[in-house]
């Protein structure tokens, strides 16, 4: 979603990485830094923790800056929690469709938190946490649809995330420290209230556990990720009381999960024209690539297209479009999208997409051998950092030692 922080200060950007070797990502923490302060204020008004989203963000050199704001990290396997407990500190939570026996030996002594996606995951490794020491959750699925697809839609039918009410036991809860419920994507509060709604009317009999007195801790809610705090559009103030609101009917702790929203508008990547072909369409390849580099534009069948600067993006194959921008491997489908130019570009011109860092550095691939980008961090005193350098080994480490 654009929004009219996307491309700030862009002509200085290009002035200031013109001799910058593209493709090239570039973080600015002047920005990841106001996402995060808006991120306290919910922290300071609430008493709840915030969590880093490592799927969305795992650009471990600027966990500095993050962790002084948030309170750890959550990971979607053994590998994004090592990186969380090696790199951030603070608190470690871990959730995964499933855990192998090996994996969870290796998370019980990095981790707080550990989410099980189904009862039959609960039992089984249950002694083995319990005696960790760790916070046992599970994932449950309040079945409430907020979004109109189905790719990013926990709450789908025949969704393979979370337990229904239908299959919980209060045996099962008594298992518990707490339930989770991941099911928004880029949205604002209403969807997150409506969802809690849905939870409550479904899984209420469980959330007043007799087992949690006084003098036991307190339930913990997890609200998963999806939230767009930092969005211009957000309604910070309606989150603040609602939450409040939660803590003081269950006497609960409160977690939030953004993955997005922490780094939200703060990533530019930029790449080159090296050829312009014509057939029935004017086609820019550029020396980036979807397939690569944004793979989230194939999953989502061009559902999204990533903002390009001095550019109106355009649907696909619309009589609008001035040109189409692609990428530089060999799968026909390599398309980033159609797009309406003001000033139409060419060979050797720069073309930067906004909103980036989210979502790229985690979901990278060298297929055809194409090279990773660089990265690039724009400092809080404004100078240009080197966070990495592609090379050949990133390729060739993968197929084999």
């Amino acid at each position: 979603m654009q929004t009219n922080k996307t491309f700030e200060n862009i002509p200085e950007l290009l002035n200031n990485t013109r001799d910058l070797p593209t493709p090239f990502l570039l973080i600015d923490q002047s920005k990841i830094k106001r996402n995060l302060e808006i991120l306290k204020h919910v922290k300071d008004q609430t008493g709840c923790k915030i969590l880093l989203a490592q799927k969305a963000f795992s650009c471990f050199n600027l966990y500095p800056l993050i962790s002084q704001y948030l309170d750890g990290t959550t990971a979607s396997g053994l590998y994004e929690a090592k990186l969380g407990h090696k790199h951030f500190g603070g608190e470690t939570h871990v959730f995964a469709p499933a855990f192998k026996n090996e994996d969870l030996t290796e998370l019980t002594k990095i981790t707080n938190h550990i989410v099980f996606n189904s009862i039959a995951q609960l039992k089984k490794h249950y002694q083995t946490a319990k005696k960790a020491g760790m916070h046992i959750m599970l994932r449950v699925n309040p079945e409430h649809k907020t979004q109109s697809g189905d790719i990013y839609d926990p709450c789908a039918p025949k969704s393979r995330f979370g337990v229904r009410a239908a299959d919980m036991t209060p045996e099962v809860m008594q298992m518990l420290d707490g339930l989770h419920f991941h099911t928004l994507c880029q949205q604002n509060v209403e969807p997150l209230i409506e969802t809690f709604q849905a939870f409550e009317q479904k899984f209420g009999k469980f959330l007043n556990n007799p087992l949690k007195t006084p003098s036991h801790p307190p339930l913990v809610f997890n609200f998963g990720g999806g939230h767009h705090i930092t969005r211009e559009d957000y309604d910070v103030k309606k989150l603040i009381t609602f939450i409040n609101e939660v803590k003081n009917k269950y006497r609960c702790d409160i977690y939030l999960e953004p993955g997005e929203a922490v780094v939200l508008n703060s990533g530019y990547s930029v790449a080159t024209v090296l050829d312009i072909v014509e057939n029935q369409i004017q086609t820019a390849i550029l020396d980036t690539s979807a397939m690569c580099h944004n793979p989230d534009i194939l999953v989502t069948g061009h559902d999204y297209t990533p903002p390009v600067f001095g550019a109106e993006n355009i649907e696909l194959n619309s009589s609008k479009v001035n040109i189409r921008l692609s990428g530089n491997s060999c799968m026909t489908g390599d398309i980033i999208g159609d797009y309406n130019f003001k000033t139409r570009p060419k060979v050797g011109d720069r073309i930067v997409f906004g909103d980036t860092a989210l979502y790229s550095t985690v979901s990278w691939n060298t297929f055809n051998g194409i090279p990773i980008p660089h990265i690039f961090t724009k400092t809080l005193d404004g100078k240009i950092q080197t966070i990495r350098v592609p090379n050949y080994f990133d390729f060739e480490s993968r197929l084999g030692t």
